[in-house]
């Protein structure tokens, strides 16, 4: 029978912790769990524990990867917060607060460079906020003040805005950031409120939303110049959370169906949406972030404010299994 040592040219070898940056398929001891391990690659994607929100709340802004996410504002009982954490895949720290209290808003960008915009305080705004790494700076309003809009985009100069609620109707309006000013560009073909936003500012994914009555499935897709209707969500919900690269490849994840918060997580692959494994913990006006196969869920509304993250490893990624426990 071959050894790992012919196989691979090296011994298993012994650590005291998991390496930092296992190489595909590299087996090891971990002498302090006592457990051998491996890199593989997932077959299915799930969630798993990350660090909670120094702070409970929801609904809030967000933006970022899974291992480095920025979430602020939301609502503390029925009080409007300007609070922003920043996460490092471990854990969240304070940082500077927005200049504007609010909760119902969207946000777009990396930890670094990233932009808040509309939602309420009450009542509703145009606000729009841009982070440098450091501090938030008032800038130009969006043209339409509205709250639970969707939003997306790679920084604080390059970023979209679409839907939302500017009372007593849901909008379709859509509008483009190049990081001095809002510009109106076309609009979505479903007005809606409540919905998923994910990609980036050239190619994104509007997902889900209220209809004003009556939840939906309905998905959106921009090419940098207009929305193609395309294939529904499986699950009609609102106060969802989005994630993905582009608007061939997002993730779906949370919401309401009219009852109560709901788990549910969708994989979208350019044409339809597949189930996938349910969030720990079901909620509504949650925080999302990352990618298709690294994604984050934070914050939101169980039925009660949780500060609970979930991080997402999507399927084909890799990640560290243990073999075997002694």
């Amino acid at each position: 029978m071959a050894e790992y040592k012919g196989i691979h040219g090296t011994k298993i070898q012994n650590y005291t912790s998991d390496p930092a940056n296992p190489i595909l398929g590299q087996v090891w001891y971990n002498e302090t769990s006592q457990t051998m391990k491996v890199q593989a690659v997932t077959t299915a994607g799930t969630w798993a524990t990350g660090g909670d929100l120094n702070t409970a709340r929801a609904p809030l802004g967000e933006a970022g990867t899974q291992t480095a996410t920025l979430g602020f504002g939301g609502l503390i009982s029925t009080t409007a917060q300007a609070l922003t954490e920043s996460y490092d895949g471990t854990s969240w720290t304070e940082v500077n607060d927005l200049n504007t209290a609010r909760y119902n808003f969207a946000g777009a960008g990396t930890q670094t460079s990233a932009l808040g915009f509309g939602g309420a305080t009450p009542p509703l705004t145009g606000a729009t906020e841009s982070w440098n790494g450091t501090s938030w700076s008032e800038v130009n309003d969006l043209n339409t003040a509205r709250r639970l809009l969707g939003g997306t985009g790679t920084s604080n100069t390059a970023s979209l805005a679409f839907g939302g609620y500017i009372g007593p109707a849901a909008t379709a309006v859509t509008e483009s950031w190049n990081g001095t000013c809002w510009t109106e560009v076309n609009d979505l073909n479903s007005s809606r409120y409540g919905l998923a936003g994910s990609g980036v500012e050239t190619s994104a994914l509007a997902s889900g939303g209220e209809l004003n009555p009556g939840n939906t499935g309905a998905t959106e897709s921009w090419n940098g110049t207009s929305w193609t209707e395309v294939n529904d969500l499986n699950t009609a919900r609102y106060i969802l959370a989005g994630a993905g690269d582009s608007n061939a490849s997002a993730l779906a994840f949370g919401g309401n169906t009219g009852g109560p918060a709901v788990a549910n997580t969708e994989l979208y692959n350019g044409t339809s949406w597949s189930e996938q494994n349910d969030l720990s913990i079901a909620r509504y006006y949650l925080g999302g972030a990352g990618t298709t196969t690294a994604g984050l869920a934070f914050g939101g509304d169980t039925g009660s404010i949780t500060a609970a993250t979930e991080e997402w490893t999507g399927a084909g990624s890799p990640t560290t299994r243990t073999i075997t426990s002694s």
